[in-house]
């Protein structure tokens, strides 16, 4: 199987305040520290879902789409590349660890999430129902492509659900590995 990456970065930032992808964590961009995540994880390609940050992108189709819109517009490009799935990760989590990542990657097709929080999962694309709607939620698309919902790896709930708001990266922070 062949695994890209999707990193889902087209967000409005309401609750941050500032665009979550740019926020500097231990010294690095938000962005930088998920895309060097997806790389150590084995993914290749790595497309961002949103605004060009430097690297290879999918404009969402329209502002405020939502995030499946974005992950439809990147899966597309994947798809035309040759791959066949994506770990997707959310731009706003970038404290997690490729060990935190490992079950998603170890779960068998059509793919994984962890209970209760939709990103990051691993999605193969043979199993995006044909009747997605760019305006669902995360969590209907994991629910309606039959993804497994695996258990939280103890410790790592903090770094899966990321940040929204400036508190909640302040709390991350106070655990944060180095990433330089």
């Amino acid at each position: 199987m062949t695994l890209g990456a999707i990193i889902l970065a087209g967000g409005a930032s309401r609750r941050m305040g500032e665009d979550k992808a740019l926020v500097e964590w231990d010294g690095v961009r938000a962005i930088d520290r998920v895309v060097r995540l997806a790389a150590e994880a084995g993914a290749d390609p790595v497309i961002v879902s949103g605004p060009d940050y430097g690297y290879r992108f999918a404009p969402d189709p329209e502002v405020g789409a939502g995030p499946v819109a974005g992950l439809r517009a990147a899966s597309a490009m994947l798809r035309a590349d040759g791959v066949e799935a994506a770990l997707v990760l959310a731009v706003d989590a970038p404290t997690l660890t490729a060990a935190d990542l490992a079950p998603l990657l170890a779960a068998p097709a059509p793919g994984a999430a962890f209970a209760g929080l939709p990103a990051p999962m691993v999605l193969h694309f043979a199993a995006i129902p044909g009747d997605v709607e760019d305006g669902w939620p995360l969590r209907r698309l994991v629910e309606r492509a039959g993804l497994a919902e695996l258990a939280t790896p103890a410790g790592a709930h903090g770094r899966l659900r990321g940040a929204n708001t400036p508190l909640e990266r302040e709390t991350l922070l106070k655990n944060i590995e180095p990433k330089t």
